[in-house]
């Protein structure tokens, strides 16, 4: 017999949920028709109504994609199956009744290529029962899937339309869940972190959130043109053999292959066009207007200012340390020209080296990396957003368990964000850990990011001032916790 508390009645059908840790929680839900057949590379279409009551106990597919990059650090991940039926969301909630609770939406990292919203490591069961809040995890399309650009074909913003449409999914029905529409937060990480940022300078989503947590955004990476992009595509035709001469044909062509094929095709293409010292995507959201760094910065901080949308940003000390460490020690003269590239300085080098003692050259180059792509960018986008009228509050993540090659890599805080470390327990990044530090360091950060969801502060149990640019507060998430002047600012060689 069926427990009538665990059923949801939306205005589109049922929902049949699971008991999950003192939550309820709902799996696969769909916020879109299948992007399959004809609409394989189409927007998103608002989800059909269903009759009788759906079960919602077990996740969806989720988008189909190669291995993550990252996995020798974080470890191999729960495996989901793979489909293009991959639109559908995770919902965890304290109760379905009516009292309006704040929302947090979890729009997941992985390059534009891997990740889940519905993965263990991102599992809201334990946020909502903190925080009496309701979470809400997103699965987009990936790769070429959801952003590729070729002119009558697609126009590489699939993937942004998902999550637009999964955010008025959200408007429209949340309060079902117990909660409020109108106390939205959207949260990602790297590529998910980059998608709040296209979010904030498209004027038309405006209304859809009200607050937004970016962590490690790559704020380095501007959208890309559609000359760019569209140079990608034909890349990705050309491995694919098609004839390039008849739009219609290529549809044709695309629809007839399976997943599978186009994933292999995407691997080579991102093998092509690496390159030395740099993060380079072969998919990423097109937007011919932002396609310049700068500008996407300028105009996304403006956004954030002219809605009234107040961020955390901030970044891990050693981001790119989980792009490096699986590359041989390199040519040291290759690292100094991409030091004298990047900063345009020759003593930017001897700077980056008497800052890390004992040093690698693929130490330095992480750091460069780091400090460049991610971290730099970001703090200007704090800036910026400030002068625009938002408050932004700033943190740099410096913790690592010692001896730990990985140090404080990309990814390392998700864990604490979503206090899901027993998902983690495995990953070569966390091995060595204190336990009881992990714990307590994870309850801080959980704290503060609850806070935010809930009442627009994270100041609430550790003093947080909001970033200025003259001061640089920065919250500093280490062996010790506090908000340090000028941390983030120190590498601005």
């Amino acid at each position: 017999m069926r427990d009538e508390s665990l059923i949801v009645q939306t205005s589109l059908g049922s929902l049949q949920g699971i008991r999950k840790n003192d939550v309820i929680q709902f799996r696969g839900v769909p916020y879109a028709d299948p992007p399959t057949g004809e609409f394989r590379f189409a927007p998103a279409r608002p989800v059909s109504a269903w009759t009788g009551i759906r079960d919602a106990s077990a996740h969806g597919p989720i988008a189909p994609q190669p291995p993550s990059s990252l996995r020798r650090i974080s470890g191999e991940s729960t495996e989901l199956p793979q489909g293009e039926d991959c639109l559908s969301l995770t919902i965890s909630t304290p109760a379905t009744d009516k009292e309006k609770r704040p929302v947090v939406v979890w729009l997941h990292g992985g390059h534009y290529m891997t990740g889940s919203g519905s993965l263990d490591w991102y599992d809201g069961a334990r946020l909502s029962k903190e925080g009496n809040i309701v979470t809400v995890g997103v699965n987009y399309r990936l790769g070429a899937f959801g952003f590729l650009h070729y002119p009558g074909v697609s126009d590489g913003k699939m993937g942004i339309y998902d999550i637009v449409t999964a955010l008025k999914w959200v408007q429209h029905h949340i309060e079902c869940f117990g909660g409020d529409p109108d106390q939205v937060t959207v949260m990602g990480q790297s590529a998910g972190a980059h998608i709040i940022m296209c979010l904030l300078a498209m004027p038309d989503v405006q209304g859809l959130f009200q607050r937004a947590i970016l962590q490690s955004p790559p704020a380095s990476l501007a959208p890309l043109s559609e000359a760019k992009a569209t140079e990608n595509g034909k890349r990705l035709l050309d491995m694919l053999n098609m004839d390039q001469n008849n739009p219609e044909e290529i549809i044709a062509q695309l629809r007839s292959l399976s997943p599978i094929q186009i994933l292999q095709a995407t691997g080579k293409l991102a093998q092509e066009i690496a390159r030395f010292g740099q993060i380079v995507l072969p998919f990423m959201p097109v937007f011919d207007s932002l396609a310049e760094t700068e500008h996407f910065i300028g105009v996304a901080a403006k956004g954030a200012g002219e809605a009234g949308i107040d961020l955390i940003i901030g970044t891990n000390r050693e981001e790119a340390n989980a792009l490096l460490l699986n590359v041989p020690d390199v040519d040291p003269a290759l690292v100094k020209e991409r030091f004298l590239a990047v900063t345009g300085k020759e003593e930017a080098f001897e700077q980056y080296r008497l800052r890390r003692p004992g040093s690698t050259h693929i130490d330095l180059l992480s750091d460069l990396i780091t400090d460049y792509a991610i971290r730099l960018p970001s703090l200007k986008l704090a800036e910026t957003a400030h002068k625009a009228g938002s408050h932004a509050w700033v943190y740099q993540f410096d913790w690592a368990p010692h001896e730990s090659p990985f140090k404080a890599c990309h990814g390392i805080e998700l864990p604490f964000t979503f206090g899901n470390l027993e998902a983690c327990s495995d990953a070569p990044m966390f091995q060595g850990a204190d336990l009881g530090v992990v714990a307590d360091l994870s309850a801080a950060v959980r704290s503060a990011w609850i806070g935010f969801i809930r009442v627009g502060n994270p100041d609430v149990s550790i003093p947080w001032p909001s970033y200025e640019p003259k001061q640089r507060q920065t919250m500093r998430y280490a062996s010790v916790i506090g908000a340090v002047g000028d941390l983030a600012g120190i590498n601005r060689f």
